[in-house]
């Protein structure tokens, strides 16, 4: 879909259940993902980064995130410990990682690189709608060839600021 700015204001909602819910143990809940950048198209679903101490330790955020209505559907204890909680509406992937987790400081180096960035974010933008383009035998298999663009646009890019 065209970037729509209503996923902003969804955002702004979201967040402030999570902290509502959280308080402290939320020590940052970021918009993140295609959704969180202007001009972008994408998926009608929110992104959205939440780091908390510790995310092998559930039980200090999933049951107060599951009383306001997400579900966890993912544990990857080997892939930088990560969760992944779901809200249906509006649709929302919650990424939980840990403090000082590199995957969680890769999204938000990406998610800037796009915002401010013209040209990488026209480059991701045409790069994403060719890939969508195709048949996929699996959802990963697309996933696959995004990080790969994506690895991509941040080597060149960030590299020579």
């Amino acid at each position: 879909m065209p970037y729509d700015p209503a996923w902003a204001t969804e955002f702004t909602r979201v967040r402030e259940r999570v902290r509502k819910a959280l308080g402290e143990t939320a020590l940052a809940v970021e918009h993140v993902g295609s959704t969180a950048v202007p001009g972008l198209s994408a998926k009608p679903l929110i992104d959205i980064l939440l780091v908390v101490s510790d995310s092998s330790d559930e039980a200090t955020y999933v049951p107060p995130l599951e009383r306001t209505g997400f579900t966890l559907h993912v544990r990857e204890p080997q892939w930088h410990r990560h969760r992944l909680l779901k809200l249906e509406r509006p649709k929302v992937n919650l990424h939980v990682f840990s403090l000082g987790c590199s995957e969680a400081t890769r999204m938000l180096r990406f998610r800037d690189l796009l915002r401010g960035d013209h040209s990488a974010r026209e480059s991701y933008k045409a790069r994403k709608q060719e890939l969508a383009g195709r048949e996929w035998n699996r959802v990963q298999d697309y996933a696959d060839e995004k990080s790969a663009t994506i690895a991509g646009l941040m080597k060149s890019k960030l590299r020579r600021r």
